[in-house]
């Protein structure tokens, strides 16, 4: 059964007036000469997109690329210059920091007018304001004035509200970068059933290991164009790489095949799945400290491949690397990889300090050279003891001694 689109933009375009003017004199003065004191900026430009319900999208590109504007036109806040936008079911928007809330109403009245412009009646809301408030973990504060709240009050608020609402698309944008981890790690579940509800989201980040977690598709825009739309691991990859297009992606990408062709036989590999399971063989993304758990790595070697060696890293949110081996470090001979292939590295009693962590695994010819990445592939969380904080954790004790 085919998906059908619930968002679809055909050849959308926005520009926005910028007037140099400074003053209502200056405009008054420069009246007759409005287009020498006025310039036209392109927010996006020919945008045709089409996203199919119950997939996971994921937005991202360098600051001013146009991926909030491309949000709020998808959410019908913006109206394109050119071009259309279809949409349908039911829409919840997270958009900016507090949008939908009047800051002298309290926390409950502002639940209900939200609701109310996300489409719920009053009786609606009813049923389910005790579990808006329970998720958003602000009750001792529903009945102040929003005016009083800290930035991640709002937002604790604002996105309970939104995923209450029964929402067929729901579009997310950097708000969750306000809110604690744990509330984030809070939000992150909440997003990954609505996954397995089928339901459909649209993300703007600028937290790269979300898109390769989270999401089924990736969409790179660069100075309002859209440069890629394909897999998120790619689309990271273009990201990083810095590609202002898709051509000059595909050029680089051809022209660094022809490169290696030219000196040897490319092997061609992929690499299909990357996950953390626990003792039982359960996929996880929370661990405990000093439990045993398993990364394993799905492979297709397309080509036989005889010289090679797996890395794989684990690093903090600060980017700093807590872990780093290779097959090669471990002694596996490498055999002959052919086909498909499944590679486990067995970490048991794994002691890391409270946090959440990324790891990334690479496929590397012994001799140099890199056949395949999938850069931040896992995110997972370590649970806090409260005995310590960093990297490392040990069993600590301490004890007072005469000398």
């Amino acid at each position: 059964m085919t998906s059908v689109p619930i968002v679809r933009l055909d050849d959308v375009s926005k520009h926005f007036t910028v007037r140099k003017d400074k003053s209502l004199k200056e405009r008054i003065v420069n009246a007759a000469r409005g287009r020498a004191h006025a310039e036209h900026f392109e927010a996006l430009k020919h945008i045709s997109l089409e996203i199919d319900s119950g997939s996971t999208v994921g937005l991202i590109g360098p600051n001013g690329s146009g991926k909030s504007t491309l949000l709020k036109t998808i959410g019908g806040i913006i109206q394109p210059s050119s071009g259309t936008v279809e949409r349908r079911g039911r829409m919840a928007a997270l958009l900016e920091l507090g949008a939908g809330f009047h800051p002298d109403l309290t926390g409950r009245e502002n639940v209900y007018l939200n609701a109310s412009i996300l489409g719920l009646s009053e009786r609606q809301t009813d049923q389910y304001f005790d579990a808006i408030v329970d998720f958003s973990g602000i009750e001792q504060f529903i009945d102040q004035q929003v005016k009083f709240y800290s930035s991640g009050m709002y937002v604790r608020l604002a996105f309970a509200v939104a995923v209450h609402v029964d929402p067929d698309l729901l579009l997310v944008d950097e708000v969750l970068a306000v809110g604690d981890e744990a509330f984030q790690e809070k939000c992150l579940e909440k997003i990954r059933s609505f996954q397995l509800e089928g339901r459909t989201i649209v993300l703007v980040t600028h937290t790269l290991s979300q898109i390769t977690d989270l999401c089924t598709r990736g969409v790179v825009l660069s100075r309002g164009s859209m440069v890629f739309d394909g897999p998120p691991i790619e689309a990271v990859e273009v990201l990083r790489g810095g590609f202002r297009s898709q051509r000059e992606y595909e050029d680089a990408r051809k022209e660094h095949v022809a490169d290696v062709a030219a000196q040897e036989q490319l092997e061609r590999v992929t690499i299909d799945a990357v996950r953390l399971v626990d003792e039982h063989g359960s996929t996880t993304r929370s661990v405990h400290a000093g439990s045993d758990v398993t990364l394993e790595v799905d492979l297709t070697a397309i080509d036989p491949i005889e010289d090679w060696r797996l890395g794989v890293s684990i690093a903090n949110g600060f980017g700093q690397t807590a872990l780093f081996t290779t097959t090669e470090r471990l002694g596996l001979d490498p055999k002959r990889l052919a086909g498909p292939a499944r590679i486990r590295f067995a970490m048991p009693d794994l002691h890391l300090g409270a946090g959440s962590y990324v790891t990334s695994v690479s496929l590397e010819r012994r001799s140099g050279g890199e056949l395949a990445r999938a850069q931040d592939a896992v995110t997972f969380q370590v649970d806090d003891d409260g005995a310590s904080v960093g990297i490392a954790r040990t069993a600590l004790r301490v004890h007072v001694e005469p000398r």
